[in-house]
């Protein structure tokens, strides 16, 4: 009987640690396939162009990510002067009560901005990340409204802010995958994050205290450059994962996961993905010379186009070619920004893409004095 006991229970463990394995063993996204999470974004930041979706625009519980969100406004502080790097922060009481991922800071305790923000992007600081929204706007609530604000202004249309910190015992935030890899990229522009983001192991209060990156794929996937990990029991496993290889950079949002090895397997999958199927193709923006325009107060027209490079399939990359159309006998008026011609990227005789070049100044139309002027210096120096 006891040997029928035995056999039960063997058999009955091996099927829930066969069904365990299953779970996390999920193939490679194709479009249109899943992984192991409730939603999921593969971007490719220079152009903002989804390689990959998963119930991309579906609000969750969005766990630390939502420090992206945090460390942005700090950043643009920081780049439009509000704040220095430098600059003391001094702990208040309530920052020093926040729980959670914490670097235990103390009411009264002083920190540069610098260190706090290695605290929230490296260890994912509660504590440090109240400190910083209380230190810019005077209180997390403000921070929140900015926080709230910014997102509206970035088109993240399913965001919603409560709290600087992600934690979610009061119903919290909530953002979706969407909004999760607009942020990113929008941090991603502040190249300087980036000192921060790869650290793997570091230290504070002059090596009292060490810090260990709570993103893994820093150490342990090739291009690994950020961003943000998160968990609670609400949100599951949630991580903003970027990395950047032959000049192609990109961002893979995982919302949801089961278990930390299984997000972490998920965004390694959509990343190699990313770098197997697609590349950056150069646009020649540096073949565009001046373009000649006509009536207007100037001879040419100095013109470009928005971006250095487009997205292509890697298998079309060695095979594309450029097209440069301008806009023939231009005439004035002309707004900068307008659009005087395009690039079109052609392979195997079909056009893949097309980029608008466009005016990079303003050209008025002359006048009668003007052309008169024109015709007076032109005889004057014949």
């Amino acid at each position: 009987m006891n040997k029928k006991i035995r056999l039960a229970t063997t058999l009955i463990l091996s099927l829930i640690i066969l069904s365990l394995h299953t779970f996390a063993a999920f193939e490679l996204p194709q479009y249109g396939g899943k992984i192991n999470a409730r939603s999921a974004v593969l971007m490719e930041m220079s152009s903002g162009k989804i390689l990959y979706s998963l119930n991309a625009d579906t609000p969750y519980s969005p766990a630390s990510v939502t420090k992206i969100m945090t460390v942005l406004l700090i950043v643009e502080a920081i780049e439009n002067k509000q704040i220095a790097e430098s600059d003391i922060v001094t702990v208040s009481d309530t920052a020093s009560k926040m729980g959670g991922s914490q670097v235990y800071l103390k009411a009264g305790e002083e920190m540069s901005v610098g260190e706090m923000l290695k605290c929230v992007l490296v260890s994912s600081a509660n504590d440090a990340s109240v400190a910083l929204a209380e230190k810019l706007y005077g209180s997390e609530d403000s921070f929140v409204a900015q926080m709230n604000a910014r997102a509206k202004e970035l088109g993240m249309t399913n965001a919603q802010f409560t709290n600087a910190t992600g934690l979610d015992d009061d119903g919290g935030n909530l953002m979706s995958a969407n909004d999760i890899a607009i942020a990113s990229r929008e941090l991603l522009k502040h190249e300087e994050i980036f000192k921060y983001t790869t650290i793997w192991m570091d230290s504070i209060r002059d090596g009292a205290f060490g810090l260990t990156n709570t993103n893994r794929l820093i150490r342990f996937y090739k291009g690994a450059n950020g961003l943000k990990t998160g968990s609670t029991s609400k949100a599951g496993y949630c991580i903003s994962a970027t990395a950047k290889r032959d000049g192609m950079q990109l961002i893979a949002v995982i919302m949801g996961s089961e278990t930390r090895d299984i997000r972490n397997d998920a965004a390694k999958a959509l990343l190699d993905f990313g770098f197997s199927n697609s590349a950056l193709h150069s646009t020649g923006a540096e073949l565009l010379n001046d373009m000649p325009i006509y009536a207007a107060n100037k001879q040419t027209l100095k013109i470009g186009v928005n971006s250095n490079s487009i997205l292509t399939s890697k298998a079309l990359s060695d095979k594309i070619e450029r097209k440069i159309n301008l806009t023939e006998d231009l005439k004035a008026p002309i707004c900068a920004g307008d659009t005087v011609g395009t690039v079109d990227f052609i392979a195997n005789g079909e056009t893949v893409d097309s980029e608008p070049i466009l005016a990079l100044e303003d050209a008025d139309r002359i006048g009668f004095t003007g052309i008169f002027k024109k015709l007076f210096l032109k005889m004057l120096y014949v």
